[in-house]
């Protein structure tokens, strides 16, 4: 039998996966990131094959990754972690920089790296792209964000296209279809029922009627 849970009890990050191909730019929020190598420095992150960002860097070869601090604007989450490169412009009101002609998030962030791919390997729903780190450069000393603070501070979910997500299980609750986001009436002053046709979901912005009961 294998304990969803579990999972939870393995540390991640979060971090901002950018690329460009030709004058197109996409980028994605991520969480399983590592460190393969010291010496000759190599890194491994793990992208849906569902995600416009994956497809995008198969075709370049190359990518950012901007290590988020707990001080990360939500904006800056709500764009690169609930909606596809193809339907919006997600670098239109972020702060970054083209660095090595890759568009690098600066915003809130502590550090970032440009890496080039060295080997994609076929994990059946993701792909474990494995990236030869050239470039790095310490952005602040503001505190880099874990998925554990990021769950329980900011209260967010792992969007459907992550490696981390975990199907929630309520017995009087509505989740967000777009980010994730679970309103439990037992934890709630307001039913979610009675709640005013305009309330936004507080985490991805998106109205009422983009929840479906659990």
């Amino acid at each position: 039998m294998i304990e969803n849970n579990v999972f939870r009890d393995i540390n991640y990050g979060m971090y901002l996966v950018t690329t460009k191909n030709d004058n197109f730019s996409s980028g994605c929020i991520i969480n399983t990131l590592i460190q393969i190598t010291s010496d000759n420095p190599l890194i491994a992150i793990s992208l849906n094959k569902n995600n416009a960002t994956n497809s995008e860097i198969r075709k370049s070869k190359r990518f950012s990754v901007s290590v988020l601090s707990e001080e990360t604007n939500q904006e800056v989450i709500k764009t690169f972690g609930y909606f596809t490169s193809t339907e919006i412009n997600k670098f239109e009101n972020i702060n970054y920089e083209e660095i090595s002609n890759l568009p690098v998030v600066l915003e809130d962030t502590s550090s970032y790296l440009i890496c080039n791919v060295e080997q994609i390997i076929d994990c059946e729903t993701h792909d474990l792209f494995i990236g030869r780190v050239e470039l790095t450069n310490k952005v602040s000393n503001k505190i880099p964000m874990t998925y554990k603070y990021y769950h329980e501070n900011r209260k967010g979910s792992s969007p459907k296209n992550a490696p981390t997500f975990i199907e929630e299980k309520k017995d009087d609750a509505y989740r967000c279809t777009v980010c994730g986001y679970i309103y439990d009436n037992a934890k709630e002053e307001i039913k979610f029922e009675d709640l005013p046709e305009d309330w936004k979901c507080p985490m991805c912005g998106v109205g009422k009627d983009m929840f479906e009961k659990i």
